[in-house]
């Protein structure tokens, strides 16, 4: 979650894109084809987002938000929903539930927002999903993992989709625990390993998946520990773990916690590496102490792999954002064309209204887009049919793809 391609089509340059600062809003609109070819005489239709801008995880918030804000630029400069310029109003969640909340019922309370991109965390998601699915606004979430937001309270033995508007192109821990799993057993050679976690819904479900498929696979989970989300002395429970000669430590949750973390685990004399997921994977969990050799598990194939990639990152550097567009800068660039296709077919040369809503939810579930990342599509659960993972490794100054598959059952 938290970290952190070349079809050989031409990328249009972002230009003479005229951004308006909506009043009180963090809105802005981008212009149409060079001109002002584009007929938007039906009004405004608003995508939302809602990620982390200010914070610990704004790093990845940020990536998101200037990913999203792309693929609208280029919908109004192709015209993509004929008679309406699209707008893109990003609220900033702080990575907090109850800001989160608000974010959402601000969003939904404006008729003319169509769709939201977002959330990043698991967490913040199961807050905003009731919300937004209460007015059939549909939620595109390139981040979350946790799969109960797709499949339930009982995801394994009794799925059951609880928001039907509720879609996702990130895979979830059911696979992304278990891959990790498999690759410090079976690979990494590890058999006695710690386990932490912060508590939180992405991180507790994370860390739980792996150790499962761990303790299947035949190695020993020797320790099972919690830290504070913004807890930064982690002696306590590095003294826990010490004395059972971990050769690994696993760690579900985020980079601010598990970049210091493995910095004291070598300063206590545990060499060891320390392995997490999606939520670890950004420059800054090496900024704040993360170590060479240390793991981590990430959705979907690295950006610099994918040809398909190759068009969005062209135009993402040619936008010139301030920020790099992370780790799920791809996964929120197809997010946002999933959104702004369905607007489409649901307009389909007419006008939006409530009416739509439904239209506009039933042209996800049926999405068939060649994005960024890969095929996009979903299945009845609302899930991405894309499983694919990627190990990485701390290699210099961030993390270096080390091999990418999917987690296959044995």
């Amino acid at each position: 979650m938290n970290g952190k391609r070349a079809v050989a089509a031409t990328v249009a340059v972002l230009a003479g894109a005229l951004v308006l600062a909506a009043c009180g809003t963090n809105r802005s609109e981008a212009g149409g084809t060079a001109g002002g070819a584009c007929d938007t005489d039906k009004g405004t239709l608003v995508v939302g987002m809602i990620a982390p801008l200010s914070g610990g995880l704004s790093a990845l918030g940020l990536g998101m938000r200037n990913s999203a804000k792309l693929a609208i630029d280029q919908a109004n400069q192709k015209c993509a929903v004929p008679g309406y310029r699209l707008a893109f109003q990003a609220e900033d969640d702080q990575a907090t539930p109850q800001v989160a909340g608000q974010a959402a019922t601000k969003l939904a309370s404006d008729p003319n927002v169509v769709g939201v991109v977002g959330t990043l965390n698991s967490s913040t998601s199961q807050t905003v999903q009731p919300i937004l699915a209460g007015k059939t606004i549909v939620q595109v979430s390139p981040a979350n993992t946790n799969p109960t937001l797709t499949l339930g309270d009982n995801p394994v033995a009794a799925p059951k989709r609880p928001f039907p508007s509720y879609f996702r192109v990130a895979t979830t821990d059911l696979v992304q625990g278990p891959f990790a799993a498999q690759y410090l057993v079976q690979k990494a050679g590890k058999k006695n390993i710690a386990v932490i976690d912060d508590g939180k819904t992405y991180g507790a479900g994370l860390a739980e998946q792996f150790s499962q498929e761990a303790t299947r696979l035949g190695a020993t989970i020797v320790a099972r520990e919690r830290v504070g989300e913004k807890d930064t002395d982690f002696s306590g429970v590095i003294a826990k773990i010490r004395p059972l000669n971990p050769d690994a430590v696993y760690y579900g949750g985020e980079y601010p916690v598990a970049g210091p973390l493995s910095a004291q685990l070598a300063g206590a004399g545990l060499a060891i590496p320390l392995m997490g997921g999606d939520g670890i994977v950004d420059q800054d969990f090496v900024s704040l102490g993360g170590r060479q050799g240390d793991l981590a598990t990430n959705v979907g194939a690295p950006a610099s792999s994918l040809p398909s990639a190759k068009a969005f990152i062209d135009a993402y550097q040619a936008a010139k954002f301030a920020e790099p567009f992370s780790a799920y800068g791809v996964l929120t660039y197809d997010a946002t064309n999933v959104i702004i296709s369905a607007i489409a077919k649901a307009v389909d040369g007419g006008t939006f209204d409530d009416s739509k809503r439904q239209a506009l939810s039933d042209a996800v579930q049926q999405t068939n887009l060649d994005g960024a990342s890969g095929t996009v599509a979903f299945d009845r659960y609302g899930d991405t049919t894309n499983k694919l993972l990627t190990i990485y490794s701390v290699q210099g100054a961030d993390f270096a793809p080390v091999e990418t598959g999917t987690f296959h059952a044995s």
